[in-house]
């Protein structure tokens, strides 16, 4: 392996550190991310370093400032845009679904959201939520639009995970589980307009629940 090869496969590994960092709220909005910091916390050279953080920036997540980068501080506006962008994307992906989904994608499927249901832990469950909303993507057969919903996704964590959100209440995890089951039979039984129809339904209810929770947390630090 040559130097520079070294270097790029380094540059994927912190960047999906790093990335990790952003995602979980160690490093939330507004944050300072130094690149020689960087590089003495993982005891590496500048260059990997500096190769993942023009990748996050490529991602949404961190844009550059005076002394580095620092992860991105959206408006409302922008969240409510990325939500948007979000429902466009997954209902287009569930059609797809439901039109392409072999017997091990429906299997997948059916086996994680069962496990959602015999799970109490919020945690676990948000962690089987996003499984299975994955796996619902891979079912669909299309790269492209998995691959832009996983950056939407990331730049979605970053803020649930500073906001008191209504979406871990026992409640809302109850709902999900309910929209989950009627979106899993309308892929399989191959209906594509139920399976976008329901999922739309369950996008939009999640969107207005996440901008309540930023206006919440907004006045509170007002």
């Amino acid at each position: 392996m040559t130097a520079s090869q070294d270097d790029g496969r380094r540059a994927i590994s912190h960047y999906a550190r790093i990335r990790q960092r952003i995602v979980n709220g160690q490093a939330g909005p507004g944050t300072v991310l130094i690149p020689s910091a960087l590089s003495a916390e993982y005891n590496v050279s500048r260059t990997p370093v500096r190769e993942a953080l023009i990748r996050l920036e490529q991602d949404g997540l961190v844009e550059q400032a005076t002394r580095g980068y620092v992860v991105r501080t959206r408006t409302p506006e922008e969240i409510l845009q990325i939500c948007e962008a979000r429902i466009a994307l997954e209902s287009t992906i569930v059609q797809a679904a439901a039109m392409r989904r072999t017997e091990l994608d429906l299997a997948r499927l059916v086996h994680v959201h069962e496990s959602t249901a015999d799970t109490t832990d919020p945690a676990e469950l948000r962690n089987l939520n996003s499984e299975w909303h994955v796996m619902l993507r891979e079912a669909g057969h299309n790269p492209t639009i998995a691959e832009l919903m996983d950056r939407l996704d990331a730049q979605l964590k970053t803020y649930d995970a500073h906001t008191s959100s209504a979406t871990d209440l026992p409640d809302n995890l109850d709902q999900i589980l309910t929209e989950h089951a009627g979106i899993l039979e309308a892929v399989r039984h191959g209906d594509a307009s139920a399976a976008r129809d329901r999922m739309i339904a369950h996008q939009s209810r999640t969107r207005d629940l996440r901008l309540g929770a930023l206006a919440r947390s907004a006045r509170g630090t007002a």
